[in-house]
């Protein structure tokens, strides 16, 4: 005899659908950062100066290396070259940034803006067994302490470079190669949004491409619009802080759903409660 039980995730399936815009969360994160002041010194201890750097190698690249490429996607392009050499220039300096970025550390700031956010949401529990915090200080970002073990918001790696540099010639694509590269790239940079959560859930490496085989799309989308912000110039430093929040609000939120869906009651179908009268 088949189990007729309904699921309680099958039952709250309409609710995981309500809030599968995933898209959204990087600039939630734009509007959480910009709303708690006590988020603002970590983006001067270290991002300031990063950003500072961002600008002039924008500056460079858009000085030497912009014209000859518009040149050489007119070929291609015709009128467009002008806007897809704008994309080629940005993919390139945001290689360069990436690679300061590791150089100067700042995943750590993206670290504390991301457990400061899960603290502030009521997630204290999700990120206490990895750190030390202080109860007593005055403010979530106040309250971190030091990790009490390897604590990486985004893995930096090679591949994912080489990867990027590998799908800069989709711009060459007229039209359809630009979009192509940002989803692409997306698409791999999104579930790397997340590994702070994967680390503080302890999932080991097949649970973790479990969970982000649920949420590939979710996670391509978000790591395309979390990208086309980091293409801004001059603020792409400060929309890695804000992309850091909004992810912690993500997990804020699939945490909530699974709490809903653990505690949801689970209905036998085949041994109903016994039908009683209730007059009124």
């Amino acid at each position: 005899m088949p189990d007729t039980r309904i699921n309680a995730a099958v039952a709250l399936q309409p609710i995981r659908s309500v809030v599968s815009a995933s898209w959204l969360y990087p600039f939630k994160g734009i509007y959480y950062f910009c709303r708690h002041p006590a988020y603002y010194p970590l983006f001067g201890r270290r991002l300031i100066p990063l950003t500072i750097t961002s600008i002039v190698v924008l500056g460079l690249l858009f000085t030497f290396t912009y014209l000859p490429q518009v040149a050489f996607l007119a070929i291609f392009h015709g009128p467009t070259a002008w806007f897809n050499a704008a994309f080629l220039v940005l993919g390139e300096g945001q290689v360069v940034t990436a690679l300061l970025f590791e150089a100067l550390l700042v995943d750590e700031t993206l670290v504390n803006v991301f457990d400061a956010t899960l603290i502030k949401e009521g997630q204290i529990d999700l990120v206490s067994p990895a750190r030390i915090l202080h109860h007593d200080a005055p403010d979530e970002v106040k309250m971190l302490g030091k990790p009490t073990s390897t604590a990486v918001y985004s893995p930096f790696s090679f591949r994912q470079i080489l990867e990027f540099i590998l799908f800069l010639p989709l711009n060459l694509i007229p039209i359809l190669g630009t979009p192509a590269f940002l989803i692409l790239t997306g698409a791999r940079a999104g579930p790397l949004h997340h590994w702070r959560y994967f680390k503080l859930k302890g999932l080991a490496r097949k649970e973790r491409n479990a969970e982000i085989r649920t949420r590939r799309w979710k996670y391509t989308w978000f790591g395309t619009i979390a990208l086309l912000l980091q293409l801004v110039p001059i603020l792409s430093m400060f929309f890695l802080l804000t992309t850091a929040a909004g992810s912690a609000l993500w997990v804020v939120k699939l945490e909530e759903q699974k709490k809903l869906i653990e505690e949801a009651p689970v209905i036998d179908e085949e041994n109903p409660p016994a039908y009683t009268d209730n007059p009124i």
